[in-house]
C-alpha cells in the first residue's frame, strides 16, 4: 500500500472510470513541481485491488498485479514520463470568433450583473476584441484595453454585492472614446432605495487616437464569482457590408439543461459554457411566483460563475489502454510508482462485456455517492458531527494544498454558495484505495468479502445504471449494494425498482441509502447535480426558486420528501447519524422461528456484532423499520441495534421544531427481510458500519454468517413464496 507519510506529488485520473473489455481508458497524471517532483519517468503497473482498506480491523490490504498473460495483446508501457499539468478552474461562456466580431470597430456591449463575492483580486466580467471589462477588489467596475500596460477606465463608485447592475461599456473609434456606465436595478427590498436614489454612474474617455476594436471570442466570466444575464452586444465597423444596427443578443434561459449559449441577434452567433457554471437560477427578474423554472424560464434568464468552478480538467493523456478481453469484472488501479519511491493508485472498473455476466451476483458500486463526496473536506475542516483530523492522510493534505482540484457537493464556493456540481473528470485524492475510511475504501471490504467466500461476481456503477436502467441488471438474481448509497437519479430507481419487481434480490449492505436526488448532464455525462431543497442532512441548502435541477428540471431534495421513501424500497430509512462508536444489535423472535429464520442459521448468540472497525456493526449512518414512511407491513425484523451513544443524533427531517430529543426508540438500526414480486426478495442490514464487521476473527463471526446466509439463498433459483403462502 502507499505510504502515508510520503508528501503526495503524483495525482491523476481515469476516463471514463468504469469501461468493458476491449473498450479503452485514459489515464491522466501529472507531476507537481512545487512539491519536489518535476517531470520524471515513473513505473506503470496494472493492478486488480481485493481490499483497499489497510485499517487493523479490516481483512487486511490486498491488491494483485496483473502479469503478461493477463494483458496479453494490449500494448501497456512500463515506463511513462510524468510532466506537470496545471488545472485551470473558472467557470465561463465562450462565443467563439466571428466575421463580425473580428470586423468590430465601434461597439456598445450591456450586462445584468450581480456579484456574489468582491475582493481577492480583479474579477473578468466580459473579454471582447481586445478590451476587458472587470470589478477590480474594491467593487469598482472597470474597462480595459491593452493588457497590464495599456489604459484603464474606472467608475468612481463601487457596486454592491448581491444586488443587480445594468453595466453599460462602450467605445467609440471615430471619437477615440471609452464609456463605461452601471446603474442598480430597482428589487422588492426596502434597503435598496438608496442605491436606487443615487442613481447611475458614468464615466468617459476620449482621445484614444489609433485604437481599433476587433479580433478574437467573446468570453464572460472565468474568474467571476457572481450572476449575468442578458449580454448584448452592438457593432458597427468600416466594412460597408455590416449595419450599425446589426446585434448580438444571448439568451440564456434557452438550452438551460445543455452546455449551449443561444445567440437570439441575427447573426447566430452561438457559443457554450465551459466548466460547468450553474443554470437554472433566479435571475434579475425573478418575482418568487414562481419556483419551477421550467414554468417561465425568463425569470431565471441567468448564469452563475465561479472561479474556482472545475467540471474538465482538460489534461492531456499519458497512457490509453484497450481493455483486454478475458479480463474480470472488478475494481483496479494504475500503479504509478515514481523513481523516489512514490506511488499513487489510480482506480477504474472493468464491467462485464456486454450482455456476458459472469455471475449471478453483481455489486452496484456507488459512483454517485463517490462523486457526491469527491475532494471532501470534512476530515481537514471538521463537520457539525465530526471534528477536524490533524493527521491528514497525504491526499487531503493535497487536497488542502490545492484547492484547484475542486470541491465536493458538501461544501461551498468561495462566494458562499452551495457547490451544486461534481465531476469525475479531475483528480478525486479520495477515490484512492486506503486514502479515506469512506465510501470506496470501505466498499473495497465487501469485494474482499466476496472473494475469500470464493463467490463469483461482477462490478457494475451508478453511472451504468443511470445511463442504461433495469437492464444492466437483468442478468443478475442478486444485486449487493455499496455501504453508503446514498445519491440516486430517477433512472436508477425507476431501473431499480423494475428490476425488483420483476423478481431481483437486493442485499442492501449499507446505511443512509436512496436519500438525495441527483441529476446527471446529458451534455456532458461525467458532470451530476444536486439541489439540496427544504430538509435533510445537508451541507447547505439551495437558494429560494432554486429547488429545480437544471438537468431535466425535476425537484430536488430528500426522496423521502419526493414520495419515494427508501422505507418503501428496501424496507428501511435514514434515522441517525453519529461517529464516535459503533454498536451491537439484539435478535428478536422472528429470528428464531419464522419464515426467515433461516437468515440466522449458525448464529446462537442474542446479541451479535459488537465487533468491527468502529466497534460495532450498527454505527456511523444507521436506518430503522418504519411502516408510517412506506415500509412493507410483511416485512419481518430480524434484529434491531441498541446501546448507542448520546452523540448518534436523529435525523433533523424527522422534527419539526429544535429541540433536546431523548432516545425515543427511533435511534437504531434494523435487520430487514421480506420477499418482493415475481419470487423476489429484500435484505437490508440499514446500517454503514456493517461492512467493517465482516472480516472480524478471519470471517467466523455472526454478521460474515448472516450475510453468508442470505447471499447462498439469493443465489439459489429457487423462488422465495409470498408471506401469505408460509
Amino acid at each position: 500500500m502507499s505510504n502515508a507519510a510520503r508528501t503526495k506529488t503524483l495525482v491523476g485520473y481515469c476516463d471514463p472510470f468504469a469501461v468493458r473489455p476491449g473498450e479503452q481508458i485514459d489515464l491522466m497524471m501529472s507531476a507537481d513541481p512545487d512539491r519536489g517532483a518535476g517531470p520524471g519517468p515513473c513505473r506503470v503497473e496494472l493492478v486488480r485491488t481485493i481490499c483497499g482498506d489497510p485499517s487493523s480491523k479490516g481483512p487486511g490490504w490486498r491488491e494483485e498485479v496483473l502479469g503478461p498473460h493477463q494483458l496479453a495483446g494490449v500494448s501497456w508501457p512500463e515506463v511513462i514520463n510524468v510532466s506537470h499539468q496545471p488545472l485551470r478552474p473558472g467557470s465561463s461562456v465562450q462565443i467563439p470568433a466571428d466575421g463580425w466580431l473580428d470586423a468590430l470597430g465601434s461597439f456598445t456591449f450591456e450586462v445584468l450583473v450581480y456579484p456574489t463575492r468582491l475582493g481577492g483580486g480583479a474579477q473578468m466580467l466580459a473579454r471582447l476584441a481586445g478590451f476587458e471589462l472587470f470589478i477590480d477588489d474594491y467593487g469598482a467596475l472597470g474597462l480595459g484595453i491593452g493588457g497590464p500596460t495599456g489604459f484603464v477606465l474606472r467608475a468612481t463608485r463601487a457596486v454592491v454585492a448581491r444586488r443587480w447592475w445594468r453595466v453599460t461599456a462602450g467605445f467609440d473609434q471615430a471619437r477615440g472614446q471609452l464609456v463605461l456606465r452601471h446603474e442598480p436595478l430597482s428589487t422588492r427590498s426596502p434597503s435598496d432605495r438608496l442605491l436606487l436614489h443615487a442613481g447611475s454612474v458614468e464615466v468617459v474617455a476620449d482621445g484614444l487616437v489609433g485604437v481599433r476594436a476587433g479580433g478574437g471570442p467573446l468570453v464572460l466570466g472565468g474568474s467571476f464569482d457572481g450572476r449575468l444575464e442578458a449580454p448584448i452586444l452592438r457593432g458597427s465597423a468600416p466594412a460597408a457590408e455590416l449595419d450599425e444596427q446589426q446585434w448580438a443578443a444571448w439568451d440564456f434561459s434557452l438550452g438551460m439543461e445543455s452546455v449551449t449559449v443561444t445567440d437570439t441577434g441575427p447573426r447566430g452567433l452561438h457559443g457554450r459554457t465551459y466548466q460547468s457554471p450553474t443554470r437554472a437560477v433566479t435571475g434579475a427578474h425573478w418575482d418568487g411566483s414562481v419556483q419551477r423554472w421550467t414554468d417561465d424560464p425568463a425569470q431565471y434568464a441567468a448564469i452563475h460563475f465561479h472561479r474556482d468552478d472545475l467540471s474538465d480538467a482538460g489534461w492531456d493523456s499519458d497512457v490509453r489502454l484497450t481493455i483486454p478481453n478475458g479480463l474480470a469484472s472488478g475494481v483496479y488501479a494504475v500503479r504509478i510508482t515514481a523513481a523516489d519511491g512514490e506511488i499513487d493508485r489510480v482506480p477504474f472498473v472493468v464491467r462485464p462485456a456486454t450482455g456476458a455476466a459472469t455471475a449471478p451476483v453483481a455489486l452496484l458500486l456507488p459512483t454517485a455517492t463517490y462523486w457526491a463526496y469527491a475532494n471532501h473536506r470534512m476530515s481537514i475542516t471538521g463537520a457539525e458531527f465530526f471534528a477536524a483530523n490533524p493527521n491528514l492522510r497525504p491526499e487531503f493534505r493535497y487536497i488542502k494544498d490545492h484547492p484547484a482540484v475542486g470541491y465536493s457537493m458538501y461544501e461551498y464556493h468561495d462566494d458562499g454558495s452551495g457547490v451544486m456540481y461534481s465531476s469525475r473528470r479531475r483528480p478525486v485524492l479520495n477515490l484512492r484505495p486506503g486514502a479515506d475510511g469512506w465510501a470506496f475504501t470501505a466498499d473495497t471490504n465487501l469485494i474482499a468479502y466476496l472473494t475469500q467466500l470464493d463467490v463469483a461476481f461482477d462490478v457494475i456503477t451508478d453511472d451504468d445504471l443511470h445511463r442504461e436502467g433495469s437492464s444492466l441488471l437483468e442478468p443478475y438474481r442478486v444485486v449487493m449494494t455499496g455501504s453508503h448509497p446514498e445519491y440516486w437519479s430517477t433512472a436508477m430507481l425507476d431501473g431499480l425498482t423494475s428490476w425488483l419487481d420483476g423478481g431481483g434480490r437486493l442485499m442492501y449492505l449499507g446505511g443512509n441509502g436512496f436519500y438525495w436526488r441527483v441529476a446527471w448532464s446529458v451534455d456532458e455525462p461525467w458532470v451530476m447535480e444536486v439541489r439540496r431543497a427544504e430538509d435533510g442532512t445537508r451541507g447547505w441548502i439551495a437558494e429560494p426558486g432554486e429547488y429545480y435541477h437544471a438537468f431535466g428540471g425535476e425537484y430536488g431534495g430528500l426522496w423521502r420528501r419526493l414520495g419515494r421513501a427508501p422505507n418503501q424500497l428496501v424496507g428501511v430509512g435514514f434515522a441517525a447519524q453519529g461517529f464516535d462508536r459503533a454498536s451491537p444489535y439484539r435478535r428478536h423472535q422472528a429470528s428464531i422461528q419464522g419464515r426467515a429464520a433461516w437468515i440466522f442459521d449458525g448464529v446462537e448468540a442474542e446479541v451479535f456484532g459488537g465487533f468491527g472497525i468502529g466497534g460495532g456493526a450498527a454505527g456511523q449512518e444507521i436506518d430503522r423499520f418504519d411502516t408510517t414512511l412506506g415500509s412493507p407491513a410483511h416485512a419481518v425484523v430480524l434484529a434491531t441495534s441498541f446501546d448507542h451513544s448520546a452523540q448518534m443524533l436523529r435525523t433533523k427531517e424527522e422534527f419539526l421544531a429544535t429541540a433536546l430529543l431523548d432516545h425515543d426508540g427511533k435511534i437504531r438500526s434494523d435487520v430487514v427481510f421480506f420477499e418482493g414480486p415475481a419470487g423476489g426478495a429484500v435484505f437490508s442490514v440499514g446500517s454503514i458500519s456493517w461492512y467493517g464487521a465482516l472480516a472480524h476473527n478471519g470471517y467466523d463471526n455472526d454478521v460474515a454468517t448472516i450475510t453468508s446466509n442470505v447471499l447462498r439463498r439469493f443465489v439459489d433459483p429457487a423462488p422465495f413464496a409470498p408471506p401469505d403462502a408460509h
